[in-house]
């Protein structure tokens, strides 16, 4: 099995090319479907629909729906990859249905808590030169984190206003920043990175004390620490902001399609979760300033 969990691993990332992430939630999922296989000595090249039905049943008492609905999608890739593949003649997991999912509303900061929060960092030294760019950047330009600290120094073009950036499954997108990013970078590129650089000679625009790209963690510790100096009383993440970004910018009349571009979304639907935020505001605005109410 280990070999066949090998191949589909390969085939994820080569093929279909998706991001480690993703291919990590696949593999762990993976494993914990076949570990059931092993404690019952089936293999996945011979098993019955019935038999994948007792796994999802059984994953259902200690799984939340979410991670249920990600296991089953998990399985079904995985069985038509062997059926595409030749190695058995059809899926036995084509029939599962994944169940739906109450969309849940992302989390997001008005725009008073983005301000307070990018004004955080100290200006006066190389650390907070670097993190009042990143926190600029990230809402700029809505990036996902790991676009964030993948950005290259030659990705980022500063008299044209904007940084490009691999997103999932590689894809290459470019996304317009302003005058504040923009400032923000060129500040840390001529003073803040100098110091932080060191011999590394690092291609990545974002580095650590020791001169090394910054890792996904690191900005992790570092956004949460400007959310608590900043009394913002909400759990601050990068997500978050990216879930402001296109928020505000859907408040302030911007079109779906263009903020599904900027955000790198493949499928139009996964922007619009965005609407129902916009909508909330929009009723809380009603209620509030309205004459009758």
């Amino acid at each position: 099995m280990d070999n066949l969990a090998d191949q589909f691993i390969n085939y994820l990332r080569v093929e279909r090319g998706l991001a480690d992430n993703t291919i990590q939630s696949y593999s762990r999922d993976l494993n914990r479907f076949f570990k059931f296989l092993e404690a019952r000595a089936l293999s996945p090249l011979i098993i019955s629909q019935d038999q994948i039905m007792e796994y999802v049943s059984l994953i259902g008492r200690g799984l939340s729906a979410r991670s249920v609905a990600r296991n089953i999608s998990t399985i079904k890739t995985f069985f038509r990859f062997l059926a595409a593949e030749g190695k058995i003649k059809s899926s036995p997991a084509r029939l599962l249905e994944t169940p739906r999912l109450a969309r849940r509303l992302p989390k997001i900061l008005n725009q008073g808590e983005v301000e307070r929060l990018i004004s955080q960092p100290d200006s006066s030294n190389a650390m907070g030169q670097r993190d009042r760019a990143m926190l600029e950047i990230l809402y700029a330009a809505g990036l996902r984190v790991s676009e964030l600290v993948g950005l290259k120094v030659l990705g980022v073009n500063l008299e044209a206003g904007y940084v490009r950036t691999l997103g999932k499954g590689s894809k290459e997108r470019a996304v317009p920043i302003g005058e504040k990013a923009i400032s923000a970078v060129k500040e840390y590129l001529a003073n803040g990175r100098l110091q932080l650089a060191k011999s590394t000679n690092s291609a990545y625009l974002f580095l650590n004390s020791r001169g090394y790209p910054l890792t996904r963690q690191g900005f992790w510790k570092i956004i949460k620490k400007y959310g608590k100096e900043a009394a913002i009383n909400k759990k601050i993440t990068p997500h978050g902001i990216r879930h402001s970004f296109a928020s505000h910018l859907l408040e302030a009349g911007a079109d779906l399609r263009s903020v599904q571009v900027m955000l790198g979304h493949a499928d139009i639907a996964t922007t619009q979760i965005y609407t129902h935020v916009t909508r909330a505001r929009l009723k809380e605005i009603h209620e509030k300033c309205h004459p009758r109410p």
